[in-house]
């Protein structure tokens, strides 16, 4: 994933200090490249796991180039419910006025929605009547209404209202839903999972850099088809930037891929920390990384104007797991100092950017996360992690050893626990997707712009940002009334007699149209995927 807007930013000079041993990266010496066979690779590991570093001299082997993969005897254990952790729901800003949310964890269904006081409550999405969706209901007086039979819940998930109900009968208390505590901090909604242990003020996230009052972001939800671990290792990966996102801006370019040096800092039983940098430069003007439980990953710098003022860059990923082979993403770049670019492109610019982004990597993530489940093996049995490349992917995966036996389901390096139950496929989903998908069609990529599927960016990103379906509704108005004004003076040009008024006419047709068709490009960069050049038809 690269920095969509202020990538430049990674060249700038960190001045945060190192705080433990550094993790020596060796210079890479390449030779003729061929796939090992499994037994070989094997036998570099049986080689390793004697405690020595043996450089495997066989066809295919991969040397010090590769993150030892028995460096560890024993798995770590630490304690962990997925359950008591703060998880990522929603851009405060993009939650629906006037109508609930659904939302997944996992495989946990919940429904957002915000009370007649602006307050946001969460429940389960499901009605205890017949368990159908909440979600799928309406808002009526800030209250939250079951759309089957009208069943009505308001406040701590209390039933207020059966239709149904004789007169002279009280609601019985079971008719109630389970609640989720919900928290609005620094424009992100974020929810407690568990109902049986208490919220933990002291685990809620808080980002520096995003509390100063001159720090300028730009941010956008994505939903995506692969597993929230397959997103974080994607993110966590600073070497496939130059190579998938090449020329997606001025700073990715494919001949700069390069070894990289990284430096670990930090290990918890709540994540990991360190630096990375550029091995030709030796590490100077690393970029700072950070993992947090459970799904929060940063990128920070600290850089000196040439006015000798200390500005400050952030690049934040919250990363919400949505069920097997699905997430979502809140995605947050941010400085101090903000280019004179940012102010003179509208935000939907920046936002079909980082669109095009996610959807250079969707292709070869997706299929990761179906031979993950297919192998059924941890990932050191299918990874070639390289030392000068991957090592945030190998602490992702190592730190999964250590607290994956508390979540539903996880991939690690040395062990993994497949889901137990199946992915739920909502074949015909309702609400605001039903209305969507029974719209007009218009070209997505993959089907229309309004199917229901995660592989369509106006279903994976504009109906989850209030500022895009705006302009996309802005656009759409000015296109008809922009070529319906072009058909109205190309009428009259052909009416009236004289040449001039002809003229005239015809040239301000030709500017509607050229303008409608402008809408309908602006409409179009918005709602279709990125194609590769090479596959495209």
């Amino acid at each position: 994933m690269a920095v969509p807007f202020l990538s430049s930013s990674l060249h700038l000079t960190a001045t945060s200090p190192i705080l433990f041993t550094k993790v020596t990266t060796p210079i890479i010496h390449r030779t003729t490249c061929t796939t090992p066979t499994k037994p070989r690779f094997h036998l570099l590991r049986r080689s390793a796991a004697a405690g020595t570093a043996v450089v495997d001299q066989t066809e295919g082997g991969g040397g010090e180039v590769f993150i030892n993969p028995e460096e560890e005897k024993r798995v770590e254990v630490a304690d962990y419910d997925w359950r008591e952790e703060w998880y990522p729901l929603y851009l405060t800003k993009n939650v629906p006025e006037d109508a609930p949310l659904g939302l997944t964890v996992f495989d946990s269904q919940i429904v957002l929605y915000k009370d007649g006081e602006g307050t946001f409550r969460c429940y389960e999405d499901r009605c205890p009547h017949r368990l159908a969706k909440l979600s799928e209901g309406q808002l009526i007086d800030g209250r939250l209404e079951c759309l089957y039979h009208g069943w009505q819940f308001e406040g701590d998930g209390k039933c207020v209202k059966i239709p149904q109900l004789p007169a002279s009968a009280k609601i019985p208390k079971a008719a109630c839903v389970k609640t989720y505590e919900v928290k609005d901090s620094q424009g992100v909604v974020w929810v407690w999972m568990s109902t049986k242990t208490p919220p933990n003020p002291e685990k809620l996230p808080w980002f520096e850099h995003f509390a100063r009052p001159s720090f300028f972001d730009i941010s956008t939800t994505h939903e995506l088809p692969y597993d929230h671990s397959i997103l974080l290792e994607n993110l966590m990966d600073p070497a496939h930037v130059p190579i998938s996102h090449d020329r997606t801006d001025f700073t990715a370019k494919r001949e700069d891929a390069q070894p990289l040096v990284f430096e670990v800092t930090e290990r918890t039983n709540r994540g990991f920390a360190g630096t990375w940098g550029k091995e030709k430069d030796g590490g100077k003007g690393s970029m700072l990384l950070r993992f947090d439980a459970p799904c929060v990953l940063q990128y920070n710098r600290e850089f000196e104007g040439k006015d000798g003022v200390k500005n400050y860059f952030s690049a934040l990923f919250l990363c919400r797991p949505t069920g097997q082979g699905k997430s979502m993403i809140i995605s947050r770049f941010g400085v101090t100092k903000r280019s004179p670019l940012v102010s003179v492109f509208p935000q939907w610019y920046w936002h079909q950017n980082a669109c095009k982004i996610f959807e250079q990597d969707m292709g070869f993530l997706s299929s990761q996360n179906e031979v993950l489940m297919k192998e059924k093996v941890p990932t050191k049995d299918l990874y070639l992690n390289l030392k000068s490349s991957d090592t945030w992917v190998s602490e992702y995966r190592k730190w999964m050893d250590k607290v994956g036996h508390g979540m539903p389901y996880y991939f690690g390096h040395r062990t993994i626990s497949l889901p137990k139950v199946p992915p739920v496929v909502e074949h015909a989903p309702a609400g605001i997707i039903a209305a969507l998908s029974a719209s007009y069609p218009a070209k997505g990529g993959i089907g229309t712009m309004h199917a229901p599927n995660l592989a369509n960016r106006y279903f994976r990103h504009i109906i989850h940002c209030r500022s895009c379906s705006k302009a996309i509704k802005s656009f759409e108005l000015w296109k008809n009334i922009l070529s319906a004004t072009a058909v109205v003076l190309a009428t009259l040009a052909i009416l009236v007699v004289s040449r001039q008024w002809k003229a005239v006419l015809l040239g301000s047709a030709a500017l509607c149209s050229a303008a409608a068709y402008g809408c309908l490009r602006a409409i179009e960069l918005n709602t279709n995927n990125f194609i590769r050049t090479h596959r495209r038809l």
